[in-house]
This record gives structure tokens, C-alpha cells and sequence, in this order.
């Protein structure tokens, strides 16, 4: 079992609508700082399941830091979804679930600028939690496109109404219904966006509405890295199911020498340090769980940012990178899940 798990109660299950639930989680005294969380991140929850043992999936903090007394995630039925009709259908006050720490980086960096936000079905839960904590850390102008089947399946209508009727100066909210509208095209887009281009941009939803979106936003001349986009996918690796190698090497009692097919990584972790061979086709994340550390992950495809770490010292490169902004990689970021080392030593830091 992970050990970034926990078994977690549920204190209280509200129904959003006919297909969506809010779990609220009683999160206990000793684990408080292990569950502080960002607005943005999300938990990952552990699902029961007959046939592979469980599943994992990541479902979005719908709540604030800022203003909500207990972390609480959203989810919304999907059709043929195993584990969001299973959550909805099973979880009362008082389960309990086995749940990750909070991760991701769909985060904002100040609460200082205006918001150009875009929601569509269950992305409104990050968005929420985005929105409430920009009314309550910052001063600028929210602006929300929040796009639906119908009125019936708004999730969060009320408590919007009421965050618009709190703070009407700064809080605009637009529903887009596809039973009175259609879907929202980019055309459409471009045109109710223009007057807020500028503002920062966040963007949750199914593939074609963030495609609709982001098409919309291009012909404002909007570039693409200036969209912050959080993306829902199915994880390839159960997290909860990474099991500890059957013998953990030892320390090694002569020094780690580099050669062609290996080098040396120094690794500083949880307040320990360890310095391990790093063969050079070999992911750092795969090595250090080989050797029995625990590391921090979750998706292991690049997407969460979970197991990010600074390269103190030495070159390495990413295979791929779906996490990281320009500016982090300068300041010598990395995603474990994805690199591999470039020179024969290198000094690695978990200390996010």
C-alpha cells in the first residue's frame, strides 16, 4: 500500500443534482498537514472492485482552503463509469475510504489578477474551489463561463447564485445550456471572451468543450501556454496497489561508481538521504521505488505533478511533460515519472 494513504471518514454525502454528489471528509487531528491542500489539486480515492481488486480515481476538491471548514470532492456519474456510479451509489456518513494525499498543479500562482474561468459538467469542481478562493485571498474581477446539459444538471447552482449575490462587483457568472443554446462553439466563445482576454485563464471540461474553448481563445489571439487546462484521465498504474519489492537492496558499503550503462543519483527525501546506481534507460521514479522509497506519485504519465523534484546538481531530461511551465523547468523542476539522468552524477530534492 502507498503510504501517502489513509483511511478517511465521510462525514456528510450532499446531493449536487440527480447525477452528483459531495463527499465531505472528517480528516483527523494527526493527519491535518499531510491533507492541507491547494485550490486546484484533487484526491484520489480508492474504489472496491470484484474483478481487479479496486481502482483508482482522481476526483477534484470541489472546496476551498480559504473559506470551507473540510476538504470535500465532487463526482459526477459517467456513463459506463464504474467508479463514479459506484461512489455515488455506495458512500454514506460514516464510511470510511481510502484516499491520497492532495496533488496536482492546476493551481493558481497569485490571487491578484482577474479570472477568465471555463467549466463545463464535473469541471466546475477545481474551478469552484479556484472561484471561492479568489473572492476570499484576492481583489480582482472573476469572470465564468459554465457550460451544462440543462438547468437540471447544474452542479453548485444555488451556492453560485449565492457567490454572485455577495460579491456582485466582482463575480460574473454566464450558464451556457445545451437544451436552449446547443454546444457553446468557438465562435461564440471568442465573442463573450473578448472583453476579458487578458484576465488569467483556467479551463476544465470534456475534450470538445475545452477544444471549442480553446479555438475561441486562439482567435483573440490568446496563445495556448497561457491557458491553465486541468485534464481528467484514467490512470495506467494503480497507486494503491504499488507493492514493496520482494528484497530492498542495501546501502551499498563502497561508493556508487558511475559507468556507461549507469550513473549516480543522491537522492534527499522525507529528511533522508540516499545515494543510488541510476541506470540510464531507467525512469528515477521506477529506481527509487525499486529501492523501497517511498516517493510521492500518482498518474506516473507526466499529467498531476505529484512527484516533482529539483535537480540540485547534474543534467537530466524528460521524456515527456504535461505538468510543468517554462519557468519551473528553469528554476531546475523535474516529474521523477519522466526522467532520466543526463550526467554521470546527479543530485536530486524532493522538497516540494
Amino acid at each position: 500500500m502507498n503510504a501517502r494513504a489513509h483511511r478517511i471518514k465521510v462525514r456528510e454525502v450532499v446531493s449536487e443534482t440527480a447525477d452528483a454528489v459531495s463527499l465531505i471528509f472528517d480528516i483527523p487531528t494527526d493527519l491535518g498537514r499531510r491533507f492541507a491542500y491547494s485550490p486546484g489539486q484533487y484526491l484520489t480515492v480508492q474504489v472496491p472492485s470484484d474483478r481487479t481488486g479496486s481502482v483508482a480515481r482522481c476526483y477534484s476538491l470541489s472546496s476551498s482552503p480559504h473559506c470551507d471548514e473540510r476538504p470535500t470532492v465532487t463526482v459526477k456519474r459517467t456513463a459506463g463509469g464504474y467508479a463514479s456510479n459506484w461512489l455515488c451509489d455506495n458512500v454514506s456518513p460514516g464510511d470510511i475510504l481510502t484516499v491520497l494525499e492532495p496533488a496536482g498543479n492546476f493551481v493558481p500562482r497569485t490571487w491578484n489578477h482577474d479570472l477568465l474561468l471555463f467549466a463545463a459538467g464535473s469541471g466546475i469542481t477545481p474551478i469552484m474551489s479556484i472561484l471561492k478562493s479568489a473572492l476570499t485571498l484576492g481583489r480582482g474581477n472573476i469572470v465564468l463561463l459554465y457550460a451544462n446539459r440543462d438547468r437540471d444538471s447544474i452542479i453548485f447552482a444555488a451556492a453560485l447564485r449565492e457567490l454572485v449575490r455577495r460579491n456582485p462587483r466582482r463575480l460574473t457568472v454566464t450558464h451556457w445550456l445545451e437544451s436552449e443554446r446547443g454546444l457553446p462553439s468557438s465562435r461564440a466563445i471568442a465573442t463573450w471572451a473578448r472583453p476579458h482576454r487578458h484576465h488569467d485563464i483556467y479551463l476544465c471540461g470534456p475534450a470538445g468543450f475545452a477544444s471549442a474553448v480553446k479555438q475561441g481563445l486562439g482567435q483573440l489571439r490568446v496563445h495556448a501556454r497561457d491557458i491553465r487546462q486541468e485534464e481528467y484521465r484514467s490512470l495506467s498504474d494503480n497507486p494503491f496497489e504499488h507493492h514493496a519489492p520482494v528484497a530492498v537492496e542495501p546501502a551499498p558499503t563502497a561508493p556508487v561508481v558511475p559507468s556507461a550503462t549507469t550513473a549516480t543519483v543522491r537522492v534527499e527525501i522525507d529528511g533522508e538521504n540516499h545515494t543510488l546506481p541510476w541506470p540510464r534507460g531507467k525512469k528515477l521514479l521506477d529506481v527509487l521505488l525499486d529501492h523501497g522509497i517511498d516517493a510521492p506519485y500518482v498518474c506516473r504519465e507526466s499529467a498531476c505533478g505529484t512527484c516533482v523534484c529539483t535537480v540540485a546538481q547534474g543534467r537530466t531530461r524528460m521524456i515527456q511533460n504535461e505538468s510543468l511551465i517554462e519557468e519551473e523547468l528553469a528554476a531546475g523542476l523535474t516529474l521523477a515519472c519522466q526522467t532520466l539522468p543526463e550526467s554521470d552524477e546527479v543530485s536530486i530534492v524532493f522538497d516540494q
